[in-house]
C-alpha cells in the first residue's frame, strides 16, 4: 500500500474516533442485524453532526477515487446511512446522485432507485459501513436491474469479514474501504481508549466473529443501532 493511502486510513480512523462513531463494548456485546455478536459497533450516522470530521471523510473519498482512477457517471448511496455521504460526495464532485431504497415502494414505479435514470450509466456505490456485504450487494442488484453498470463500491470502513470479500468477488464488485476496522483499533489503542484485556477481546472477535460469543455478556443482548 502506498504511503498516501496509509495516511488516508489514519486520517479516517482518527475522524471516526474524534466524533465518537466507534463504540467499544467488550463487556456488553451487541448483536448485529446479521446475527453476529460483537464487542464493538461503528455508527457513521454521527458524522454529519461533526462537519470537520465529515469533511475529512468526503475529501478522503475523493482521494481514493483519484488513487484508483475510478470512472463513473453517477454516485449512489444505500438507504439510509449511505445517503448523506453519497450526496455530499456527488455535490463536491459536481456529479449526479441517486439513492437506493432497501425495498421498493408499493406504489408508483416500484423502482428502488430514486433521483434519476441510471440505465446504461456507470454508477459508483457509496456505503457507510460494510459488515457482511448483503445490503450493499442488494443495492448493486437493484441498480443493475435498472440497467446500470456497477463495478466499484467505496465505503468508510469495513470489518474485513472474509464472507464480505467473497460476496463482493462473486458479484464482480471491487470494494474500496477508506480505512479497515483494524486500523481504527490500532488508533484507539494508541489513544489508550482500552487496555490489553479489551484489546485481546477485540482481536479474538476479529479472528472469529461468528464463533465469538462474549464471555462477559451478563446483561443480555444489545441490538445494533
Amino acid at each position: 500500500m502506498s504511503d498516501s493511502l496509509n495516511v488516508l486510513q489514519e486520517q479516517v480512523a482518527q475522524a471516526l474516533l474524534d466524533c465518537g462513531a466507534v463504540v467499544f463494548t467488550p463487556h456488553e456485546p451487541i448483536t448485529f442485524k446479521s446475527g453476529i455478536r460483537a464487542p464493538v459497533y461503528v455508527d457513521n450516522r454521527r458524522l454529519p453532526f461533526w462537519p470537520d470530521q465529515w469533511r475529512v471523510v468526503i475529501e478522503c473519498f475523493q482521494q481514493m477515487i483519484a488513487a484508483h482512477t475510478l470512472a463513473f457517471d453517477v454516485i449512489a448511496g444505500i438507504e439510509a446511512a449511505g445517503i448523506p455521504h453519497s450526496a455530499a460526495l456527488a455535490y463536491a464532485l459536481g456529479r449526479p446522485s441517486v439513492f437506493v431504497r432497501k425495498q421498493a415502494k408499493p406504489h408508483g414505479t416500484q423502482s428502488r432507485i430514486e433521483g434519476g435514470a441510471v440505465r446504461d450509466r456507470r454508477v459508483l456505490l457509496i456505503e457507510d459501513l460494510v459488515t457482511t456485504g448483503s445490503s450493499s450487494l442488494s443495492g448493486v442488484a437493484a441498480l443493475r436491474g435498472d440497467g446500470a453498470l456497477v463495478e466499484d463500491c467505496l465505503c468508510i470502513t469495513t470489518y474485513g469479514f472474509p464472507e464480505a470479500r467473497h460476496a463482493f468477488d462473486a458479484a464482480h464488485v471491487r470494494l474500496y474501504p477508506l480505512t479497515p476496522f483494524s486500523a481504527v483499533v490500532v488508533e484507539a489503542s494508541r489513544r489508550g481508549l482500552f487496555g490489553q484485556p479489551e484489546l485481546e477481546v477485540l482481536e479474538a472477535w476479529m479472528r472469529d466473529p461468528h464463533g465469538w460469543t462474549g464471555a462477559d455478556d451478563a446483561d443480555g443482548d444489545h441490538t445494533e443501532p
